[in-house]
């Protein structure tokens, strides 16, 4: 799937076996900051193994991000079922590399997963939970058309409260 914002062209791709490389240098400290910090390398494998796993699940889906024309895969987006506030959503979370950050990339890799979202028709709802303390993540969800629905607690990762804000986006009318 391809999507262009504001220029850019992005294409994402599904997760496959060979992206573990990629899920290591979204790992860095500098990549997780609003996250809790780096996992270890045993929770990086595990997440490997969901993210490989989940397209075949029906709860979603991750995919790599590949900027055009180069074809350089710079990040990861994606979407998974979450329980919240009594309703069955998607959630949604991207990470693009440093050296490709602030050029819209994660804009269209973003606008591009919705779309996806979207084509599944399972949830009515696709919400973001960035970090209070993430100016860009919350201005993505802003220029997206996101609503913000309010702070909200997070345990993330598990055993580190974090304080977020709750973005919500329509995905279907009913």
């Amino acid at each position: 799937m391809t999507e262009r914002t504001s220029g850019v062209r992005v294409r994402i791709e599904p997760w496959a076996d060979g992206d573990l490389e990629l899920l290591r240098r979204l790992n860095a400290p500098e990549m997780t900051e609003h996250l809790g910090g780096p996992e270890t390398e045993e929770q990086v494998l595990a997440r490997h193994a969901r993210y490989v796993d989940i397209a075949g699940t029906g709860t979603g889906r991750m995919f790599r991000i590949v900027l055009l024309p180069q074809g350089e895969v710079v990040g990861s987006v994606g979407y998974w079922e979450r329980a919240w506030r009594e309703e069955t959503v998607y959630e949604t979370g991207w990470g693009v590399l440093p050296p490709f950050q602030r050029r819209g990339i994660a804009a269209a890799a973003v606008a591009a997963a919705v779309t996806s979202a979207q084509a599944e028709r399972a949830h009515r709802h696709l919400h973001a939970f960035p970090s209070i303390d993430n100016p860009a993540s919350n201005a993505l969800c802003r220029k997206l058309g996101f609503s913000l629905l309010g702070e909200c607690d997070f345990e993330y990762p598990p055993g580190s409260p974090m304080r977020c804000n709750d973005w919500r986006l329509e995905l279907t009318a009913g």
